[in-house]
């Protein structure tokens, strides 16, 4: 079956190609304004080539519910998402623009159907690229110009579909009503889930066309509006659609993230246990309500802090006095992390890593770069076996651990 259907789809691409291209010459990768209507001509070609594509490929596709118009939801928040072939969603929903990562763009002939859709782009290592993804969702949402509707993947991470982890708030913040897409693909046998481990993006690719036909369903469920409350409440309006969502699936949801895995991951790579504790620090800081771009920009400011204090302990008055914060529960978990001896105390400098580790979750080189930085404090390039130790736990979860053996 591999090769009839990889020869059948290679062939389609002939005419697929020419069309997303033509579709896309002259427009900038992350586009101004809405397309015009002559290039919005060869959307129905499109949508109709993507649908022969995935028959081609065995995928037998189930609709449910109703897609809504413009006027009723502007955004598609589609969950679970496990693999790139839930891609088939946004063909079931008319080719929506999507939020996608930057460098999807630069992939030979999927880039361009990709710009096709007028995308909103997503620069993964980039500090300032949440807050910007935010701002131009928000502008195309509250336009009165015919920009199209935006499908997102608020997971931003594909998982195995046995939870819904958390949803990142870029569907959420605008306040507008969503149309919840559910995707579910039962098969006896689970070829399609791509993962940060598991079958590689090749091998999900041929044992998925290797099988007879692939069942998919995609439902479009009720339109939620959110009340004044969610409205107001990013956080609240994302959670409240997940549990939604995640009853409609019949699985449970989970506070893990898209950072959680690259912890894990960078973990993995150092081979270093990765304990639970960023994980929680995560989910404090969130019941914090930390604005992680502003905290992004203050981390210069808290590493001088830090460096001042040359490894001093501070209480929680004074670490509610650096954050700017109340004193609260929260707060007063957020420092019951750090207070390693109960004593009331913890090293400013252990905080401000692990600041680090949250705003910079794929960037392994400047959290180290910036762990050293707080403990050189004679500035002469060394450290000590000690403060090594502090660096690991502090930046990686690695508990109590004899540097010396390393």
């Amino acid at each position: 079956l591999v090769p009839v259907r990889v020869s059948c789809i290679a062939f389609l691409f002939i005419f697929l190609w020419p069309v997303a291209a033509l579709s896309t010459i002259g427009r900038r990768a992350q586009p101004t304004k809405p397309a015009k209507n002559w290039r919005r001509l060869a959307q129905p070609t499109l949508k109709f080539l993507f649908q022969v594509t995935f028959f081609l490929a065995g995928f037998l596709v189930k609709v449910k519910g109703k897609k809504a118009t413009r006027d009723e939801a502007r955004i598609f928040v589609a969950a679970p998402h496990s693999s790139f072939f839930d891609a088939i969603a946004c063909v079931v929903a008319g080719l929506p623009s999507v939020v996608s990562a930057s460098q999807n763009v630069n992939i030979p002939v999927a880039g361009k159907f990709l710009l096709s859709t007028q995308p909103v782009l997503v620069t993964r290592d980039d500090p300032n690229s949440r807050k910007t993804t935010r701002e131009e969702i928000l502008k195309r949402v509250t336009s009165n110009r015919q920009w199209p509707q935006i499908l997102i993947f608020p997971e931003g991470v594909c998982t195995n579909r046995s939870c819904l982890v958390t949803f990142k708030l870029g569907a959420f913040s605008p306040g507008v009503p969503v149309q919840p897409v559910l995707l579910r693909y039962p098969n006896p046998l689970d070829t399609v889930t791509w993962t940060w481990q598991g079958f590689t993006g090749f091998q999900a690719c041929m044992l998925t066309l290797s099988q007879p036909f692939t069942r998919v369903e995609v439902e479009f469920m009720p339109v939620y509006i959110p009340n004044v409350q969610e409205k107001k409440d990013p956080v609240l309006f994302a959670n409240t659609v997940r549990i939604i969502m995640a009853n409609a699936l019949g699985v449970p949801v989970t506070d893990h993230t898209y950072e959680d895995c690259r912890l894990m991951i960078s973990a993995g790579n150092l081979q270093l246990p990765m304990e639970a504790g960023l994980v929680e620090f995560t989910k404090i800081s969130q019941n914090l309500k930390l604005d992680w771009d502003n905290i992004h920009q203050c981390l210069d400011k808290y590493a001088e802090i830090a460096v001042a204090s040359k490894g001093g302990k501070i209480g929680i008055e004074e670490f509610a006095n650096y954050l700017k914060l109340p004193i609260s529960k929260p707060l007063q978990q957020l420092f019951a992390l750090f207070d390693r001896n109960n004593d009331g105390t913890i090293d400013f400098r252990e905080y401000v890593i692990g600041l680090t580790v949250l705003c910079n979750p794929v960037n392994t080189e400047k959290i180290l770069q910036m762990s050293f930085k707080l403990f050189d404090l004679d500035k002469d390039g060394f450290i000590t076996e000690q403060e090594l130790a502090a660096i690991l736990r502090a930046a990686f979860g690695v508990p109590d651990l004899d540097v010396s053996t390393l």
